[in-house]
């Protein structure tokens, strides 16, 4: 295969998957909790002009030139793919069950039937046992611990509902007019943020219960709020923009590789003979 029309086809490719992120993204433009995936492409050519003067060849020799040709040999392509976990705006709902994380780098905890998951995602609401669930119906844990997968349970009788900023939760008992301390939140915060990896229903799947810790006294939870999706509707249609046109130009260079040139090829060698 000509070098040329692979090149170009690999670049195309790449492009292709680079679109999909892009649209996964704006599709979840409004999805609460959100957060945006990216990509980084890169190809031995740009590698070797950013290290060339730390090869241990010299400039100008021939093994510097065999290795520079053997580089433009290779294709584009994705060798990164990353989630930004920067916070989205946060919304006010007044919701009792309705919380935010204001501030990056840290989950709620849930049960779901694969084990346990990770979300920024704050929207619950209480099923028909009381239990706070989100809206896919998994279990929101406390912070009795991994082991216990404690879950938390309101009653008919609990008419006022609060939260402090560490996930506390008050309620009032009736025949007291003070609010008695219940269960508290789960806030979590992994070692690394690479060490997660993103799933379906706005879920996180930690490598493993080890990397998360648990914040007792985080600060961050505000009740009555949601976070929305941190991605950027205007970053994203120019990056659509820029890849829809990089993929005509991919397209335009295949054509020249396997008409034109072939062509002009065939026409020489034909004169030739």
């Amino acid at each position: 295969m000509q070098s040329g029309y692979y090149s170009a086809a690999g670049g195309m490719v790449t492009q292709f998957n680079r679109l999909d992120v892009v649209a996964n993204n704006l599709a979840n433009t409004n999805t609460l909790g959100f957060k945006s995936d990216n990509v980084i492409v890169g190809d031995f050519l740009r590698l070797y002009k950013t290290a060339r003067d730390e090869l241990p060849l010299e400039n100008q020799t021939v093994e510097g030139a065999q290795f520079y040709n053997r580089a433009m040999d290779r294709v584009p392509q994705i060798t990164e793919r990353y989630t930004d976990f920067r916070l989205g705006n946060l919304a006010k709902t007044d919701n009792t069950f309705d919380f935010a994380l204001g501030g990056s780098g840290h989950f709620f905890v849930v049960n779901t039937p694969q084990g346990i998951r990770l979300t920024q995602d704050g929207s619950f609401k209480l099923n028909d046992d009381g239990v706070l669930v989100t809206k896919e119906g998994f279990e929101v844990l406390s912070n009795d611990g991994f082991e216990a997968k404690s879950t938390i349970r309101f009653n008919n009788e609990d008419a006022i509902v609060e939260t402090d900023k560490n996930g506390q939760f008050y309620i009032s008992i009736p025949g007291n007019a003070q609010l008695v301390a219940g269960s508290k939140l789960m806030i979590v915060r992994p070692e690394t943020l690479q060490n997660l990896v993103k799933e379906g229903a706005n879920l996180y799947k930690p490598e493993s219960l080890e990397i998360l810790h648990v914040s007792e006294e985080s600060g961050l939870v505000l009740q009555g709020f949601v976070e929305k999706s941190n991605v950027n509707p205007i970053n994203e249609m120019v990056a659509m923009i820029e890849a829809n046109r990089l993929v005509g130009m991919y397209q335009k260079a295949m054509d020249s590789q396997m008409n034109d040139m072939n062509k002009d090829a065939v026409e020489k060698l034909s004169k030739k003979g």
